[in-house]
């Protein structure tokens, strides 16, 4: 989105010092600024405002500032953070009208990015589609994306998290969705609002904020989603296996490489599609891309046809071959009990004489030494090797990556290993161990 230095000042009721720049687009990454970009300092683990000389290196055509100025088109406003937030709202109200019907907002305690990509891959067959970055889900995330939009987009897709009561809330506040998608509610987050009934208040903060003249597409085969359908004003469709659904899968068989081949019954007709990463819960999340796209006016035909094209983000379900033969999933973003089942269940589908799981922690969770153990018997009775890694949390003698590695590598070539943590465990450098 471009704009001018001087309409930041206005959206955030801030004094612009220097000339009114030019600017196209925010960000809070010094490291990835891009020239004529807005640079905002958020003050957090570390000041960024240490970074704005950087950031003006870089070629940043401005900055917010809260300190005193250190040269070009600065901003100066009470609080970074804040005046980021109203320039989100600011953007969102420059929307064109046929834009509007088209803001999709996503939440869910599994499979948000993923079910972001997807519906972003579906729309982008017949629109022109901005959509959040990686997980950019917050109060960071959310504004950036909104004014990192192509001034030409025909659709806008926001990912949203909670980490507590109020947060999509506000997120809505900004995004202002006319669509509304909830994937799941399972056991994340759940010491930060009191059990997953708490996660389920939450999550429906996204449904209960939009218009009536929106839609609501909601998981048909998580209950607790299901019955969202009693709190909100908008249209309600729904999508699953369960025999509900308005979007229903009445096909889903794996391959060797446990990607799913789909069909699905719709308002708008029967259609199928080949999925390109493993897991039968990624055919759900690629129907409710279906759900968005038939709402939104695309072909469901063609969709499908994106879908069969489309990847997620990396470190989500990401499948490596390794030179020697061994199958990596690469599932290290994040992890909670219920992707954690997913994604063994991904897992054991692959071909494979022998099925590994190298497992970090799971963090913020209510009940923490039973999820954990619970975890342990699941990949148990299906028949994977359990090898936990940098945590005790698991109930079972925990090894260091690089003693994890040589288990997997001392069993032969001819294994699957998936690889799943907590964004805190890093789990990323036993992928890079194994593929190197």
């Amino acid at each position: 989105m471009r704009f001018m230095a001087a309409d930041v000042a206005n959206a955030t009721g801030g004094t612009l010092v220097g000339q009114n720049a030019h600017l196209s687009g925010v960000s809070f990454d010094s490291r990835t600024i891009s020239p004529g970009q807005l640079f905002v300092p958020i003050v957090a683990e570390r000041d960024g405002h240490e970074f704005i000389e950087a950031a003006l290196k870089s070629g940043a055509g401005a900055y917010l500032t809260q300190r005193d100025p250190v040269g070009r088109s600065a901003i100066i406003v009470d609080d970074t953070l804040s005046a980021l937030l109203k320039l989100g709202a600011w953007a969102r109200a420059r929307l064109e009208p046929s834009v509007v019907n088209r803001v999709i907002g996503i939440t869910g305690s599994v499979g948000k990015t993923s079910t972001k990509d997807f519906i972003a891959a579906a729309l982008s067959s017949e629109l022109v589609v901005s959509a959040s970055e990686r997980s950019f889900n917050n109060d960071q995330g959310l504004p950036v994306t909104l004014l990192n939009a192509a001034d030409n987009s025909q659709a806008l897709v926001l990912e949203m998290g909670m980490r507590g009561f109020g947060e999509i809330t506000r997120l809505c506040s900004i995004g202002r969705p006319a669509i509304g998608v909830v994937t799941a509610v399972a056991a994340a987050h759940t010491e930060r609002v009191g059990g997953i009934e708490g996660v389920a208040k939450a999550k429906a903060e996204l449904v209960q904020a939009l218009p009536s003249s929106g839609y609501a597409i909601l998981n048909a085969d998580d209950e607790r989603v299901r019955n969202m359908r009693n709190l909100t004003q908008a249209q309600v469709l729904t999508y699953g296996v369960h025999e509900s659904a308005d979007i229903r899968i009445i096909k889903c068989e794996l391959d060797e490489m446990a990607r799913a081949s789909v069909s699905a019954t719709t308002p708008w007709g029967t259609v199928s599609w080949a999925m390109s990463v493993p897991g039968a819960h990624m055919a759900l999340n690629a129907a409710a891309a279906i759900a968005v796209s038939g709402v939104c006016g695309v072909s469901i035909h063609r969709a499908a046809a994106a879908l069969e094209q489309s990847f997620v983000s990396p470190m989500r379900m990401q499948v490596i071959t390794t030179d020697d033969g061994m199958t990596i999933i690469n599932d290290t973003y994040n992890a909670n009990p219920a992707s954690m089942r997913a994604a063994l269940d991904a897992l054991v589908g692959m071909k494979a004489s022998r099925h590994v799981v190298i497992a970090g922690q799971m963090a913020e969770l209510a009940d923490s030494l039973a999820e954990h153990s619970a975890i342990v018997e699941y990949a148990r009775s299906k028949k994977i090797e359990f090898i936990a890694c940098e945590t005790d949390n698991y109930a079972t003698p925990s090894f260091s990556i690089d003693d994890a590695v040589k288990v997997v590598r001392n069993g032969g070539t001819d294994v699957a290993v998936l690889v799943k943590g907590s964004r805190v465990a890093t789990l990323e450098r036993v992928v890079q161990l194994l593929t190197h």
